[in-house]
């Protein structure tokens, strides 16, 4: 199979290899101690796997945004990234 035609520098690897991980990490942890739903600030009941869902989502569209309005590096943006999903995290 030949991946030449991707862009697989080692920032895009770490990149993918981080959400990999986090998958990971979320399925072992849902399978050695399952949890209930809770009810956050939405009032929707929300599993810690729903909660991951919504801060990769929303990181992604931080990024982009980031990227419109300020353009190039985006380390700025990830430290937003990792602010909001520390309180989707806490609080949805």
């Amino acid at each position: 199979m030949n991946l030449s035609w991707m862009a697989w520098t080692i920032p895009t690897a770490i990149f993918f290899g981080s959400i990999a991980c986090a998958l990971i990490v979320m399925t072992v942890w849902g399978i050695k101690a399952p949890q209930a739903p809770r009810m956050g600030v939405l009032h929707l009941e929300t599993t810690p796997g729903d909660r991951l869902f919504l801060s990769l989502l929303g990181s992604a569209f931080i990024c982009l945004g980031w990227l419109g309005i300020f353009g190039s590096p985006i380390y700025g943006a990830l430290i937003v990234c990792f602010i909001y999903a520390a309180a989707v995290f806490r609080w949805v």
